[in-house]
This record gives structure tokens, C-alpha cells and sequence, in this order.
């Protein structure tokens, strides 16, 4: 990886939008059976503000960023999808980012605290009542995950994520990017966004638990919310560094939960599908850097 920066992306509507060190593309498959690539330059609030890059606030600016550029992504891959020309504009995007974080923070926050503090009274230490809150969300997020994987057109976007992965695999082995040589690769990756959401419900418990248990309802769910960005934080930092050392034998197994929960998010792709992912990435590689090794 040339200067060692981390290649990536995201699955969107028959199509992979892949990030590089300076610019995105989306690759995504017409109904006429052409690939349209859209590339662009990117930038980073951290430019303007080096400090967002510190070590626990870093990983919060990334999660908003993501969310924007995922979004742009899908609003994009949508319009070439059904051969329609209409994106998303600014103000339909940022509605959009804060219902789908609403829509979390009430699955993902609020739900599982309620369930919890109903059933405080049989669980009194505040530890244990932390653990189970945080067991319940993790139920939630399953049956969330089962619940959309049943849909046709979720599925499509799974096998596109399971391309991406195979791609950065094989980009990362050192492969040349061709079709071939990419499908020999596992739809598995430790840096994926799957592993991340698992990795921030595991820390939650944790982070929440110094907070003891309270009593009031409301405090309890705002105290969570309020904590959200510094559960986030550190579970970036644990995501990077899974990432970095994912070949020793200890972080294997800490990231292994993460790497099960894939096989609920991506599935086996087609040679199509790959070849769109190549397409995607090859598009953000600096010159000399797609055929390494």
C-alpha cells in the first residue's frame, strides 16, 4: 500500500464507491450493462482543524464524513441504477443523515436501555444491568441485520460488499487486479464498517458502565447519547489497530466476532460485480499502483 495509506470503501445500489488518499470513485453497472465511473476529489475538515486528527477524535469526524460521502454515493449510484439523472440535494442528504441517525439512536439507544431499565429491579448490580443492556443491543442489531438481509434487492448490495472486500484483499495481497485473481480472495475484511458497529457495542457496555445505574429513564438514555461520540472514538482506534496487526494470533481472535457478523453483510459475488469493485478502485490508485507486488 503505497504510503501506507488504507484503501476502502462501501457497497451502494449495483455498484462500490472506493475512497483514496485524495479522491472517491463510484463504479456502478447500468441497466445497459456499461460501467459509469464517477470520480472526485475529496477533502477533510482536519485539513483546516489538525487537531480532529488526534488519536479519539479522529474517528468521530471519519464517522460523519463517511456517512456524508456514503450517502452522496448512494444518491448517485440510485440515479445511474434506474437510468435517472435526479441525485439527492445538499438539504435532502443532511435530512437524510439525521433521520438514519435518529432511527439508530432509537434502535440502537434507546430501545436497549428501556428493555434494561424495566428490567432493573431483578439485576441490581449496575455492571451486570450495563452488560445486559448491552447484550440486548447486540440482539437488536442481529435481528435488524437477518430482518433486511431477506430483501432481493439488500442482497445485490451484500454481494457488492463482498466484492469491495475481495478487492482490497487482493489489492492488499499485492495482486494484480483482475477478475480472476480476486474472486480466490474471502468477502471478509477486519476493517469493515460490520466489525466496527460490533466493536462499538462491545465498548459501549464498558463506557456506560462507569456512568453506574440511575434510576431516571431520560438521564439514562441522554447520558448514552451524549457518550456516543467517545464510544465512537475508541472503537475506531481499537478498528485501526485490528487492521494493522490482524495477522497476529491474539487479534485474530479478538476480531474474529467481527468477521463472523460479515458473513450476515456480504455475500459471494459474480464476476461482474468484481469487475465494477476493480473498476472502483483502480479509479482512486495512483499511477504504478495497480498491478503491485
Amino acid at each position: 500500500m503505497k504510503g501506507g495509506f488504507q484503501y476502502g470503501g462501501q457497497a451502494v445500489i449495483e455498484g462500490v464507491m472506493m475512497r483514496g488518499p485524495k479522491t472517491r470513485s463510484i463504479a456502478v453497472r447500468r441497466p445497459d450493462n456499461s460501467i459509469v465511473t464517477d470520480k472526485r476529489p475529496i477533502g477533510s475538515i482536519t485539513q483546516k482543524l489538525p487537531f480532529l486528527k488526534w488519536p479519539g477524535i479522529r474517528g468521530v469526524v471519519v464517522l460523519f464524513e463517511s456517512l456524508a460521502m456514503g450517502l452522496e454515493a448512494l444518491s448517485y449510484s440510485a440515479s445511474q441504477a434506474v437510468d435517472e439523472e435526479e441525485e439527492l440535494t445538499k438539504k435532502e442528504m443532511i435530512l437524510t443523515i439525521l433521520f438514519a441517525l435518529g432511527l439508530a439512536v432509537l434502535l440502537f439507544v434507546v430501545l436497549p436501555t428501556a428493555v434494561t431499565h424495566w428490567a432493573a429491579a431483578a439485576v441490581q448490580n449496575p455492571f451486570w444491568n450495563n452488560v445486559i443492556e448491552g447484550i440486548v443491543r447486540i440482539g437488536v442489531f442481529l435481528a435488524y441485520v437477518v430482518a433486511i438481509s431477506r430483501v432481493k434487492d439488500i442482497q445485490r448490495v451484500f454481494q457488492y460488499h463482498g466484492a469491495e472486500h475481495k478487492v482490497i484483499n487482493a489489492y492488499e495481497a499485492g495482486e494484480p487486479l483482475e477478475t480472476e485473481n480476486v474472486q480466490r480472495y474471502s468477502t471478509l475484511h477486519p476493517r469493515c464498517g460490520t466489525s466496527f458497529l460490533l466493536i462499538v457495542m462491545v465498548v459501549s457496555i464498558f463506557v456506560f458502565a462507569i456512568l453506574g445505574h440511575n434510576e431516571d429513564i431520560l438521564w439514562r438514555v441522554l447520558s448514552r447519547v451524549l457518550l456516543l461520540p467517545v464510544v465512537a472514538g475508541l472503537s475506531y482506534e481499537l478498528l485501526k489497530l485490528s487492521g494493522r496487526y490482524a495477522h497476529n494470533r491474539l487479534c485474530r481472535a479478538v476480531i474474529a466476532p467481527g468477521l463472523w457478523l460479515q458473513k450476515l453483510t456480504t455475500g459471494e459475488p459474480d464476476d461482474r460485480q468484481v469487475e465494477v469493485a476493480i473498476t472502483a478502485l483502480k479509479a482512486v490508485l495512483e499511477e504504478g499502483e495497480t498491478h503491485v507486488g
